[in-house]
């Protein structure tokens, strides 16, 4: 079940839901408005338990899957 991250196209607030199906009606908690905007989510790369990155790719290019400087996270 993914978890969705919206912002509210009238009070313009940012909140979660988890979606269990694409019929599921959304509204905002702040207004209970229908209107939202689907937002792009950012994820980053889990640690391990000593605190460095779980993968060496995700630490060479900085947690991002892009290439370096391509995407301007770096």
């Amino acid at each position: 079940m993914p978890i969705y991250e919206y912002i509210c196209d009238d009070c313009r607030t940012h909140y979660e839901r988890i979606v269990m199906s694409a019929s599921q009606e959304i509204d905002c908690p702040k207004c209970a408005s229908k209107r939202h905007t689907l937002q792009l989510s950012v994820f980053s790369a889990g640690k391990s338990a000593n605190g460095s990155s779980s993968s060496s790719a995700a630490s060479d290019s900085g947690g991002c899957c892009c290439t370096p400087n391509s995407c301007g996270c770096n």
